[in-house]
């Protein structure tokens, strides 16, 4: 069952990781220096919002079957 999910959803899945890795090398490359700015202030922070954005530029490249 998990496997079948891991395979229906893999492109979604590299995308959350890809997304992830991102939002966080951004925050320790650039960040935010004051620590006032919402998301790169933290590294988790940064890291879900590069998460929930590599899902959604990978899902928005998706065909959807007919």
């Amino acid at each position: 069952m998990i496997k079948s999910l891991i395979i229906k959803y893999r492109a979604t899945l590299i995308g959350i990781i890809i997304g992830a890795v991102g939002g966080y090398l951004y925050w320790r490359w650039i960040g935010c220096e004051s620590g006032t700015c919402p998301i790169t202030s933290s590294p988790i922070r940064s890291s879900l919002y590069g998460s929930l954005m590599g899902a959604l530029m990978v899902n928005s490249f998706k065909k959807e079957k007919k």
